[in-house]
Parts: C-alpha cells; structure tokens; sequence
C-alpha cells in the first residue's frame, strides 16, 4: 500500500507542477488595448479651434478691456492696419 500511497503523492506533485510552469507569473500585466473614443487628427483639430478662440477672446479683451475700446471692433481689418502702423512707425 505504500507504494499506492507515493505514486499518487508523486502525481499530485506533477499536476502542481504543471500548474505552476503552464500558468504565467502573477506579477505579469495584461496589456490593454486601448481604444480612443476622441481620433487623433479630431484632436489635433479641437486643440487648433480652441488655440484660435482663445487668441480671439484674449485680443477682444485686451482691446475692449486694457485698450478702452469696443471688443468687437478688434475683429476690424482698420483696427489692426491701425496697430501695425504704430508698431512699423519709427
């Protein structure tokens, strides 16, 4: 009977091991797919809208705010002739 009693010992030991060789190491990560809900060029192009909404709201405020006067009127082709003058003017 002991020799009945070591082979299963033996063959619990060979299925651990399998167990153990065949399965991959816990600290092991998955990698994930990722899948982009907002494209890269569609990025690319709500960062350049907002880069020029920006730059708008900033040139109306300066102008409207810092400047005293209206800030529709920075969107005038007068105003900004007007301003490149002055700077070229020496």
């Amino acid at each position: 009977m002991s020799t009945n009693n070591n082979n299963q010992e033996a063959a619990k030991t060979r299925e651990e091991y399998k167990k153990t060789s065949s399965s991959k190491p816990e600290k092991v990560r998955r990698r994930r797919i990722r899948i982009r809900l907002i494209p890269i060029w569609l990025r690319i192009i709500i960062v350049a809208v907002l880069i020029f909404l920006s730059i708008s709201a900033g040139a109306a405020v300066g102008y409207g705010v810092l400047g005293n006067g209206q800030p529709k009127d920075v969107f005038k082709k007068s105003t900004w002739t007007h301003i490149v003058d002055l700077i070229e003017k020496e």
